[in-house]
This record gives structure tokens, C-alpha cells and sequence, in this order.
């Protein structure tokens, strides 16, 4: 049905990925009664390192001679992926789950915003209102002196900023730097540092039912990822990108069936704010990049 329109290939791809992230969330939360956070990371790491490597393997990009700016960069984006897995997880297992990923959808508008004060990107006015417009919808959802904010919430939104690193570094790789070995290195400094952490947890048995479930998380993570980079290769980013916020469907429907979590007027309108502001930026960026 899509063969003939790589715009709709790249749509559905994004929304596979998407939905691929948010399955491993789910399962990640609901085996948080079973197994400690950072013990849970750390096995699911081992597993999906494995399998990007195995990857990387597959197209001869396993080992990677970087210059030196690219290590430097590589290193802070390692630094980005790890912190954001950490701090995102941990606020997921304590607040509802379509909260958490309203507030992740934010990270395009801070780029934005980061790129035009420090990087000297030219953003105009309509973007500077969308920003400031998807920031109101994260007050919104977040409530600073609401009984629903906590100092999870404020793990989440440490997630954005340690996401906004992650993303601002891979802009600055040498167009040589294969995706796939920089993916492969982000996963393995994930694993290490909640492998590290989780010395200071009480580890739990692992029975084939948690092992099942890690292993589906990193199946779901691996499919995410492996349908990310298809969706960069296939059709204009300008009409494929919006689809990441089908992410809010998602969350919102797992969330109901799951664990029984229904958004609040506030988070659905936070999460809907943040995603027309985020709709809006896409759109004026591609129209920008029109004008010769």
C-alpha cells in the first residue's frame, strides 16, 4: 500500500518505532515489583548491547578509528544516553507513564532553543513562541506545588536535558562516524554505569519469567532503535518527524490497560500543547529549508 510513497514508509516507521520504545517502558515499569531499577537495566543492557553489536558486526562497522574531536564528542554523548536512561526510568517507575513521555516530547523545542542561544542557528519569532508555547505545556503537566509533583517528576525532566546532550553531540560527529558503532557505545556506557549502581541495590533472583521480560524490553528497545534508523533513510523528515508524538497515544493507551493510569485534563493538555508546538516547529523548519 506504501510501496509507491516513501513519506507514508517513513510515517509508519516512526510510529513503529515509537510504539517500540514505549512497549519497553511498559515492561521495564511493570517488572519494577520483581527486580530492582538499576539491576533491571543493567541485564537488559547486556542484551541489547549484544545485539547492536551483533549489528555492527553484520556491517563491518565493530571497531571504529575516531579522530579526536569525535572521541570528545563521543564521550559526552555517551554521557547524555547514559544519564537519560538512568534518570528517565527512575521517574518512570514512580509516576504515570504517559506523564513521562509527554515531558521526553519536549526535546526537540530545547534543542531548538539550545541551537539559536549557544550554536547560533537563525530561529525566528514564531519559533521562539512555539518554544516558550511547549515549555507552558510542561508546567502543565509537571504543576510546580501540585500534590502530583514530586522529585520524580523532576528525574523526568533531568531525562530531557541528559536527551538534549545525547542529541546536540551526535550533531557534532564527522559525517564518516557510523551510526550503528555510536549507538553500540552509548548502550555499552548505559550498561556499565547501572552495572555499577546496582552494587548498591539487593539483587533478585533471576527467574525465567524476569528474564522473559527483560529480554522483550530489549527486543522492543532494539526494534525502536533498528526502525529509528530506517525512518531517517526513508522519506522528508519534515513530514515524518511529527509522527514521534504518536508516542502520547501509546503511553496514554498502555498506561489504561496496563497499570491502570488515566491522564488528568492537565496531562492530556500539556501533552497536547507540547506536541502542536513541537508539530509547529517541524513545519517552519522545513519551510525555511525551502527558501534558496
Amino acid at each position: 500500500m506504501f510501496a509507491d510513497n516513501p513519506n507514508m514508509r517513513g510515517a509508519m516507521l516512526m510510529m513503529a518505532s515509537m510504539a517500540g520504545f514505549v512497549f519497553n517502558d511498559s515492561i521495564m515499569k511493570f517488572m519494577s515489583a520483581d527486580i530492582s531499577l538499576y539491576q533491571s537495566i543493567f541485564i537488559r543492557g547486556l542484551i541489547v548491547t549484544a545485539l547492536i553489536a551483533a549489528l555492527a558486526w553484520r556491517y563491518g562497522v565493530l571497531r571504529q578509528s575516531l579522530q579526536r574531536r569525535d572521541r570528545v564528542w563521543m564521550g559526552w554523548r555517551a554521557l547524555g544516553e547514559s544519564g537519560s536512561t538512568l534518570c528517565y526510568l527512575t521517574g518512570l517507575m514512580h509516576i504515570p507513564i504517559a506523564a513521562a513521555a509527554s515531558i521526553q516530547q519536549a526535546v526537540p523545542l530545547v534543542i531548538t532553543f539550545i541551537g539559536a542561544i549557544w550554536l547560533g542557528e537563525q530561529v525566528g519569532w514564531r519559533r521562539y513562541t512555539a518554544i516558550i508555547v511547549g515549555f507552558m505545556g510542561v508546567l502543565l503537566i509537571v504543576r510546580p506545588g501540585a500534590d502530583s509533583f514530586n522529585v520524580y517528576v523532576m528525574f523526568s525532566v533531568a531525562g530531557v536535558m541528559f536527551l538534549v546532550l545525547r542529541d546536540l553531540s551526535t550533531r557534532q560527529f564527522s559525517a564518516d562516524v557510523s551510526s550503528l558503532f555510536v549507538a553500540l557505545v552509548g548502550s555499552l556506557l548505559v550498561t556499565v554505569s547501572s552495572g555499577v549502581l546496582s552494587l548498591f541495590e539487593t539483587w533478585q533472583p533471576l527467574t525465567w519469567q524476569i528474564m522473559a521480560g527483560l529480554s522483550a524490553a530489549a527486543g522492543f528497545i532494539f526494534f525502536g532503535y533498528l526502525c529509528g534508523v530506517m525512518t531517517m533513510r526513508v522519506g522528508e523528515i519534515a513530514f515524518v518527524s511529527p509522527f514521534r508524538y504518536t508516542v502520547l497515544i501509546w503511553a496514554a493507551l498502555l498506561g489504561y490497560l496496563v497499570f491502570d493510569e488515566v491522564p488528568d485534563n492537565y496531562m492530556l493538555l500539556g501533552g497536547l500543547v507540547i506536541a502542536m508546538a513541537g508539530v509547529y516547529s517541524f513545519y517552519r523548519e522545513s519551510r525555511l529549508a525551502e527558501k534558496p
